[in-house]
């Protein structure tokens, strides 16, 4: 049967912009929708299914920022941020609420489909085969390994696709330090290794009774990090 082409939401308040990457995801090979602002985003979202939302952080009203930290407490659909601000901080702010990249503007439209298919790769690509088991449990959690999803008890933990491909990563090798050059190849995160800093942090807060001390998820200094199992 033939592969259903990845079905995007570009939401850009630039109707110039917002028609010109229509027009090249398109001829790549992806299925588009488009959105004018949050709302038109909200409304498009709740009435059909997509693989991955591409928006654009400056926005009149509500911004992409907002709208990010908003989709992640309800929705696991990656988001990939189009932003002008170049700064570090700028593109960790984002990270921080929830998306699952970024990139600044100008950019090049193959970088942006880069990007994007290596977003919808880490969705994909499910639990390696070698998982010993359906779930890997840890305290009051346990991990799907098949639809990477966390649940504490009966209660879905969502996760973000770059927070479950970090988490996998670790959880896959109980007591190994992993180093973050290695944990930002596997989670295919663009960028330098502070990217797995970031992600790290906010995994941290969904898991961690106590951030300054934690008992699963710990730092090996000077190299990485470590899942430390019950």
């Amino acid at each position: 049967m033939e592969q259903a082409e990845p079905h995007l939401l570009v939401v850009d308040d630039d109707a110039r912009i917002r028609e010109l990457l229509r027009r090249y995801l398109a001829s790549t090979g992806f299925r588009v929708t488009t959105a004018s602002d949050a709302a038109e985003a909200r409304a498009k979202l709740a009435s059909m299914e997509f693989d991955l939302v591409v928006l654009d952080v400056m926005m009149p009203g509500e911004n992409g920022l907002d709208l990010t930290q908003s989709l992640r407490s309800t929705s696991r659909t990656p988001i990939l941020l189009l932003t002008a601000m170049a700064e570090p901080e700028d593109r960790i702010a984002g990270l921080e609420r929830g998306a699952d990249d970024y990139l600044v503007k100008p950019f090049e439209p193959r970088e942006l489909v880069l990007r994007i298919r290596n977003v919808l790769q880490r969705v994909t690509a499910g639990a390696r085969e070698t998982a010993p088991s359906r779930y890997l449990r840890f305290g009051a959690f346990r991990f799907d390994v098949e639809r990477t999803e966390l649940y504490r008890g009966a209660e879905l933990i969502h996760l973000t696709t770059a927070e479950a491909a970090l988490l996998f990563s670790l959880i896959d090798r109980p007591n190994e330090p992993v180093s973050r050059e290695e944990l930002a190849t596997e989670a295919q995160f663009s960028g330098n290794v502070r990217t797995v800093d970031v992600q790290m942090t906010r995994l941290r807060r969904k898991i961690e009774h106590d951030l300054k001390f934690p008992r699963y998820l710990q730092t090996v200094r000077g190299t990485g990090y470590v899942f430390k199992p019950d």
